[in-house]
């Protein structure tokens, strides 16, 4: 395995921030854990084309660097997780950037091509969150794709509380990349049966604000 490069000449918080988060994979289980907990195997599946020992050994180094943690599930899981520890978890906006930043680069899917239903939510709506046109505005709103329901909300942190979603949107999960990278948009979505939109016209008219949907 080739060494890893360092910056340690150069007095810069990008090359300090590289020795960390340069090593390749290291910015994926970022990723992955930052969807859930997860597995030795489940990263492993999530993440194809990592050698187990490449995967062990980014996982010590990225514990040594307190990025990531384990921990134990209760029964009757009882099994060992990897978790993002809260440095970790720091990283996350570097992840939207370079996910925002990469959306032009990303090529058509085939129409074959499965689509995680997290990925085609977070890079083609979670992502592109606009804090100033959220303001004053505490909404929810799910995505019933790909047999998952996921959860997008208005305000920081608003995804978790209780009650009924102020709009639901089904489709099938690539819809979301379509629309995002301009083939769609919803409107058209919705009138080919691509997507079924059920809530308030207001709260739906602030999601397509406050996401840049189109």
């Amino acid at each position: 395995m080739p060494a890893t490069v360092r910056y340690d000449e150069q007095y810069c918080p990008i090359a300090r921030a590289l020795d960390v988060l340069g090593d390749r994979w290291t910015l994926l289980i970022l990723r992955e854990l930052n969807i859930s907990d997860q597995r030795f195997t489940d990263l492993r599946h999530h993440l194809p084309g990592i050698a187990p020992t490449v995967l062990t050994q980014r996982l010590r180094t990225m514990a040594e660097q307190e990025l990531v943690g384990t921990k134990e599930l209760p029964a009757p899981a009882a099994r060992t997780v990897y978790t993002l520890l809260p440095r970790g978890r720091s990283a996350i906006p570097v992840l939207t950037a370079l996910a925002r930043w990469g959306m032009p680069l990303l090529e058509e899917p085939p129409e074959d091509e499965p689509m995680r239903p997290w990925t085609a939510v977070n890079i083609g709506v979670g992502i592109h969150y606009d804090a100033m046109a959220a303001l004053g505005i505490d909404e929810r709103y799910r995505f019933d794709v790909g047999g998952e329901q996921i959860t997008l909300s208005s305000a920081r942190g608003g995804a978790q509380r209780d009650g009924e979603p102020d709009v639901v949107f089904e489709s099938a999960p690539r819809v979301w990349l379509d629309i995002r990278q301009g083939r769609l948009t919803l409107s058209q979505a919705k009138k080919q049966g691509l997507v079924k939109i059920t809530g308030s016209r207001e709260a739906l008219a602030h999601f397509q604000q406050i996401y840049h949907v189109s």
